[in-house]
């Protein structure tokens, strides 16, 4: 559908009133420096007004909500279809969420076990399988002709009423009976051979296996059935006078014939972990259990259910040999690959093969994102903010929509530059189905490949906010006023350091086994940028966290040690070791910045220590929104309040009483040159920098906020609206806050993320600042820019899950760029030639 997405006075955060068109069903790029306004007009007015008329479009009750809804600031917009946003900000995932839930594989994983599965005997483990009598016919007669037969059926014997069980099959006409294994006439004598059996089965019929029997013996089958509650034995000897009589055991229903234990009913509740009929009683379908005194980190596995997070019936259901948790725990690559081999039985095969296409075509999606190295089982809570995007835009693909307008924060995060055309080609893909793609994105190719480029700035928070350019990529690189445009012409760059540092000393982590490292031995220099490359899922994050920033932080513990295989030494001369990862900064809309970094403290007691505060008794607590007291009690100090829709995603809709100021009335009318607390919270950091200049405390942790580049974050922004590359620059600054003694080791998971390229050259500065004190960095990254300002690399691979955790090339950047088997080598030769050339 041909048009174009008009906006007309977009005002939303720092957008300056801009006009702005764009075409629809095609690839826009919005890019621009941090800050600049990329994600107000990419989500905060595009997405939000997408999301607002679809809720108009809906019932009475849903259009109530929308005078409660902030509608974007912004005159008009025409040309805009229903909007879905697929984010990288990694939020409060429930623990219950892994990737087969969150791309509904494990879904139609649950279907193939129900109509597919093969059920097992919880009890004796024997194989339950349902047969008919037909079946069972043609089974007996392909044995050997003239064999003898003998049709039992095992019955129930009730010792205590032994006179009322014998009239009863006497009076059905049976008239001999099997006591464990001897014949035995069916009289008065019975009784009493019976009083001790442990097995009783009657006999229905002898006969001799020849042709035209069939019809015999399917009767006395049918028969044996009714008696013997579904479950028939067959004793059959061969014509041979001497042979032994072998004992054949069927079911017609989902009964074991060992024992009697019934096969539980198969429907995809029994194989989920949500549900009370398949989640593990012991750790409720979670997988994990917390000991008393740990906290969460030190989970352990659920002992009765060893984390597989089902219960023992879910589990005694196999398909090819494996029960669905064997299944869910394969990486996506392995699971492709175990259903390509699959081989059902013939009465299955139809409806198997089209669950199977459905999980598969899923896989593909994962594989053509570069998550194939993901299981099923996966928590959601452990997937980087890029990884958890791309799940997402897989779950996309797989749905199939059209004239949809999709809304992406930087899908290529976490992405190497190999997958980045794959990841270029489905974004494509997603456009041609007749939809809108509109991706705020940083990376070069990324824009090259767009169909329309918006770049916002010139600067960050209250220098952008406007449209610097916008149309084709070639038309932006030649906007003069642009800085995106200056990097992409080559006229501005990174530059590569004109000397490398070599280290003061080194830290040797030696034959290390953990996740898919594989007898792992890497030397890193103290004192220098170490950078970690590789392909997604190479094992960068179980050797940098998991493993070094993991085990130096025990051994510097007072009698730590070290634990798993293999060993760390060089680490004595380091004092701390300080981790900075993706995760969220709070686990409440409460945190915020402010409160992470440590200046909301200051700012209370700075309000409280007002003469107006002072007058009226107010003490620091009074200007904290956690506590009663100052804070607003109708949303209790959040500004929001929760509204459950249902069947959608639960809505946060503005406060009524407090309009979104968290604070009382009360609270409020204490100012600080004309500004309350809700004022001064929702100043950007740069804001809030000229106003509390004088303030040496606040001013400290607002300073290094602005240096990782966060200028525009607002002071109580909740941190669960922070993306995973905002929530460790909020990281970063704390540690930055603190006063650094040099011999101090930083570990950062791609602290680039959102970064634009002028951003990085600052971040990079910062970071060598901190070398230059004695401190050692390991930074892992894709980004180009960073690996080729490191002194030192260590590239694993070659590829992602178990075709990873090897060393490939380690050394200075030049090292990996001459290393023939180094796939990042490949791109890096491209960068360094003096001057980075896009």
């Amino acid at each position: 559908m041909a048009g174009k997405i008009v906006i007309k006075g977009a005002r939303v955060h720092n957008l300056k009133n801009i006009d702005v068109e764009m075409p629809r069903d095609r690839l826009v790029v919005i890019t621009g420096v941090s800050g600049s306004g990329k994600s107000s007009l990419a989500f905060d007015t595009l997405y939000a007004e997408g999301q607002r008329r679809y809720l108009e479009s809906l019932g009475a009750d849903a259009r109530q909500l929308l005078k409660q809804m902030a509608k974007p600031d912004v005159d008009a917009i025409s040309g805009l279809s229903p909007a879905i946003a697929i984010e990288q900000k990694i939020g409060i995932a429930s623990p219950r969420s892994t990737v087969g839930t969150m791309t509904d594989t494990y879904d139609f994983l649950r279907l193939l076990f129900a109509r597919a599965g093969e059920p097992s005997c919880v009890n004796c483990g024997s194989k339950i399988t349902a047969r008919t009598v037909d079946l069972i016919v043609d089974e007996l007669m392909a044995e050997p002709a003239e064999s003898r037969i003998v049709v039992l059926a095992p019955v129930e014997w009730a010792r205590g009423g032994a006179s009322k069980s014998l009239l009863e099959l006497a009076r059905q006409g049976f008239t001999r009976v099997m006591v464990d294994g001897q014949l035995h006439e069916l009289d008065d004598d019975f009784s009493e051979a019976a009083k001790n059996a442990n097995r009783l089965d009657l006999v229905v019929d002898r006969l001799t296996l020849r042709p035209g029997v069939e019809k015999r013996l399917a009767d006395s089958l049918e028969l044996a059935a009714k008696a013997g509650q579904q479950v028939i034995k067959i004793a059959i000897s061969a014509s041979a006078q001497n042979a032994l009589p072998r004992e054949l055991i069927f079911s017609l229903n989902l009964t074991c014939a060992e024992c009697g234990s019934a096969a539980p009913e198969m429907t995809p509740s029994l194989f989920s972990f949500n549900s009370p009929r398949g989640a593990c009683r012991g750790c409720n379908g979670l997988g994990s259990m917390i000991r008393r005194g740990k906290s969460a980190d030190d989970a352990a596995p659920c002992p009765e259910c060893g984390g597989s997070r089902l219960n023992e019936q879910a589990l005694s259901v196999r398909i090819g040999g494996k029960n669905i948790a064997q299944l869910a725990a394969h990486s996506a690559a392995e699971l492709r690959q175990f259903l390509s081999d699959l081989e059902l039985p013939q009465d299955r095969k139809i409806v198997g093969a089209k669950i199977i296409a459905e999980i598969n075509s899923r896989l593909t999606c994962l594989t053509r994102l570069g998550l194939d190295y993901l299981s099923l089982d996966r928590g959601s809570t452990s997937l980087s903010g890029g990884e958890a995007q791309r799940v997402r835009l897989a779950t996309q693909l797989g749905v199939g929509l059209s004239g949809v307008l999709y809304v992406l924060d930087e899908p290529s995060i976490g992405l190497h530059q190999r997958d980045n055309a794959r990841l270029i080609e489905i974004l494509r893909e997603l456009r041609d189905r007749g939809n809108s793609v509109i991706v705020v994105e940083h990376d070069v190719e990324a824009i090259r490949a767009a169909d329309f480029v918006i770049d916002m700035g010139p600067g960050a928070g209250a220098k952008g906010g406007a449209v610097v350019a916008c149309g084709s990529a070639e038309r932006v690189v030649s906007e003069q006023q642009s800085l995106t445009a200056r990097y992409l012409s080559g006229k501005d760059s990174v530059p590569i350091p004109a000397q490398r540092r070599r280290g003061s000393g080194v830290l040797r982590v030696s034959n290390i086994c953990a996740r898919n490292l594989k007898d792992l031995s890497v030397e890193i220099p103290v004192g220098a940028l170490t950078c970690v490359t590789g392909v997604s899922g190479a094992g960068k994050s179980t050797l940098v966290m998991e493993v070094i920033f993991a085990g130096v932080a025990r051994l510097l513990r007072r009698g730590g040690a070290f634990q798993g295989t293999g060993q760390i030494t060089g680490w004595e001369v380091l004092e701390r070791v300080i981790g900075i990862d993706q995760a969220p900064i709070g686990r409440s809309p409460r945190s915020n910045p402010a409160t992470y970094v440590g200046l909301y403290d200051h700012l209370r007691e700075l309000f409280a220590a007002l003469p107006e505060a002072r007058v009226r008794g107010y003490r620091a607590e009074r200007f904290s929104f956690n506590l009663p007291g100052g804070r607003c009690e109708a949303c209790q100090g959040d500004g929001v309040v929760r509204v459950e829709m249902q069947f959608l995603p639960d809505l946060f809709v503005t406060c009524e009483s407090c309009r979104g100021r968290r604070y009382n009335r009360e609270t409020l009318a204490v100012k600080y040159k004309g500004l309350n607390i809700a004022d001064v919270l929702d100043l950007t950091v740069e804001q809030a920098l000229e106003l509390l200049s004088a303030v040496a405390p606040i001013y400290d942790r607002l300073r290094t906020l602005r240096e990782v580049g966060l200028g525009y974050l607002r002071l109580g922004q909740s941190a669960t609206t922070l993306s995973g590359g905002e929530a460790q620059r909020v990281k970063l600054a704390r540690e930055l806050a603190r006063k650094s003694t040099g011999r101090s080791l930083y570990v950062l998971d791609e602290p680039t993320t959102g970064l634009h390229f002028d951003d990085v050259r600052k971040l990079l500065d910062l970071l060598n600042s901190l070398i230059d004190q004695g401190n050692t960095m390991i930074v892992i990254e894709h980004n180009l820019d960073v690996i080729k300002c490191a002194d030192y690399v260590l590239d694993l691979g070659p590829e992602g899950g178990a075709s990873g955790g090897r060393l490939i090339a380690s050394g200075p950047p030049e090292a990996i760029a001459a290393a023939a088997e180094s796939v990042t080598g490949r791109y890096l030769k491209a960068v360094l030639g003096g001057t980075a050339s896009y």
